[in-house]
């Protein structure tokens, strides 16, 4: 059993061998709940829903990129004039 201490700022400090075992790092977020008189800390990424890609903008990304090294590019001002902006 790891024992942890409550500190001024009611911080505490988890054990390193939790934090490997579960992936968490310094800076990372956590849900912290109680149930039954216990403390729960649960590791939580904290992404909106709309800043994820679907697997299919993935994919045109990833096309994008190849594009890019491949050097297949149009620069803007290129682009605006196509368009007639």
């Amino acid at each position: 059993m790891l024992i942890s201490k409550l500190g001024q700022r009611r911080q505490v400090v988890i054990p390193k061998e939790i934090c490997d075992q579960v992936g968490l790092e310094e800076g990372d977020f956590v849900e912290v709940s109680t149930r039954k008189g216990a403390v729960f800390i649960k590791p939580k990424k904290l992404v909106d829903p709309g800043d994820t890609l679907t697997p299919e903008e993935e994919k045109i990304v990833e096309q994008g990129f190849r594009q890019l090294k491949r050097g297949e590019y149009v620069t803007w001002e290129r682009l605006r004039d196509e368009l007639g902006l």
